[in-house]
């Protein structure tokens, strides 16, 4: 099967997700199957499609597999637990941990060929020494199944010496063995093929979890002191809060762990019973919508940081200059983040010295204002800015407040995806992506009361 011919395979497939069916194929038992299909929720097209690939235990595979996603979709779940449940030979590791060649290769010779094959290696091996060993080793060994070696942040591997992962990608022809190597990341492979040219992998795409299917895998966590059906609209109710700027399964699993003891807070207290759901939902929305500044937030739980706010400033004052219609819930670190923006677009580049390095010495407006720059820059409009100084910027005005530890690249998808950003540019600009701040000054100047930040001290038009 070509790669034209398994995308073509993969599409069709793919588009008759709406109805999964339970697993089947020759080459493996029933019962393992049907087990499989338990513990991949949502995820039966993806399996379908793999194990198709796979073929049977002691048939030849292709070389090797690139599957892409978006985090938490479950590309390292499905392929683990295909691999561990129809037990295959497999080795896996995650390239962050392989901070060198011989740690990689000793990883992956020990999980295939057992304790004793990794002293074969030498003290620094080279790529050549891996094939050599792994030769020797197979001469050794008389399993004839599919070997699977499965990469996680394959991402990495470019990083490394340059004819690595040229050389992972045809590896089932270097060592003249039955090994499929898997690749796994969150990067299309558009965006990751080396300039060089290599060995071209079969693509699988991991979409993200729908709504539904996020209802569905959540509400499999349910509480054993109650019932499914509360704890399942206890996740509904999450859903409608946190969908529209958190789709990250793990995170939106971290964040119903938090906050579902508020929720059944009035059962606890015998104030209402378990079919009330609208009482319960009254009770539990604006813990919610607070608790939504804690997304990516880890430091403190979603009840420590509702104190901190109620001591730090009105609820009443929060919001002050948004319309009913203009308000909008964001997480901690994106109102800095619009903040971060705001002040790009406005700002002249050269000033950044002036608002955000500390020691810049005084520097008057008059002494490096020039006459084109006359007109208030609110009057031209936002200009576009790099994302690394966004990011400067980002990292100066958070300062000491939080250590910035979030998911700030996934949260400036969300802005772009709330529109509160657009991004311009070509799309293929990975290196170097390019934004504008779409808020107005009166929306900024809300949002900058909500965590207690003036603005109007770092923006170059009101000096």
């Amino acid at each position: 099967m070509t790669s034209n011919q398994f995308d073509r395979y993969a599409i069709r497939c793919l588009s008759s997700s709406s109805m999964p069916g339970p697993l089947h194929h020759p080459g493996y038992e029933d019962n393992k199957l049907q087990r499989v299909s338990k513990l991949l929720q949502c995820r039966d097209v993806q399996a379908s499609v793999l194990l198709g690939l796979m073929g049977e235990p002691e048939q030849y595979s292709y070389p090797s597999i690139f599957i892409y996603g978006h985090r938490a979709t479950g590309k390292s779940h499905v392929i683990h637990t295909l691999l561990k449940e129809l037990e295959l030979p497999y080795a896996t590791l995650t390239c962050v941990e392989c901070v060198s060649l011989g740690l990689l290769f000793e990883q992956i010779l020990l999980s295939l060929f057992g304790p004793d094959s990794a002293t074969l290696l030498s003290r620094s091996p080279s790529l050549s020494d891996f094939v050599r060993v792994y030769k020797q080793l197979c001469a050794q060994n008389s399993v004839k199944q599919t070997k699977y070696i499965v990469l996680d942040r394959a991402e990495l591997l470019r990083d490394m010496e340059a004819n690595l992962l040229p050389a992972f990608l045809r590896l089932q022809e270097l060592v003249e063995d039955n090994v499929t190597v898997i690749l796994l990341s969150e990067i299309v492979w558009d965006k990751f093929r080396p300039n060089t040219g290599c060995f071209e992998p079969l693509l699988l795409h991991f979409p993200d979890y729908s709504k539904d299917q996020l209802q569905q895998i959540l509400s499999e966590d349910s509480h054993p002191s109650y019932s499914s059906e509360l704890y399942s609209a206890f996740i509904n109710i999450l859903l409608g809060v946190f969908y529209s700027v958190c789709r990250d399964l793990r995170e939106l699993r971290h964040l119903a762990a938090l906050n579902f003891s508020k929720f059944v807070e009035p059962l606890e207290n015998g104030k209402v019973t378990e079919s009330e759901t609208h009482k319960l939902w009254r009770n539990i929305e604006p813990h919610l919508k607070k608790a939504m500044q804690t997304v990516y937030l880890r430091e403190v739980s979603s009840v420590q940081w509702e104190q901190h706010q109620q001591m730090a400033e009105k609820e009443a004052g929060a919001v002050r200059g948004l319309s009913a219609h203009g308000h909008v819930e964001l997480p901690y670190y994106s109102k800095f983040l619009l903040i971060a923006a705001y002040l790009a677009s406005y700002n002249p580049a050269r000033t950044d010295r002036r608002f955000f390095l500390k020691h810049h010495g005084k520097i008057k407006k008059t002494n490096f204002l020039k006459k084109h720059e006359k007109t208030s820059n609110h009057l031209l409009g936002p200009k576009p800015f790099p994302l690394d100084r966004l990011l400067a910027i980002f990292y100066s005005v958070v300062d000491s407040r939080v250590a910035p530890t979030a998911s700030v690249f996934s949260q400036i998808s969300s802005l772009v995806t709330l529109q509160l950003l657009s991004q311009v540019g070509h799309d293929d600009q990975l290196d170097a992506p390019k934004y504008k701040c779409a808020v107005s000054l009166d929306f900024i100047q809300a949002i900058s009361r909500t965590v207690s930040f003036d603005i109007v001290k770092y923006l170059y038009d009101f000096l």
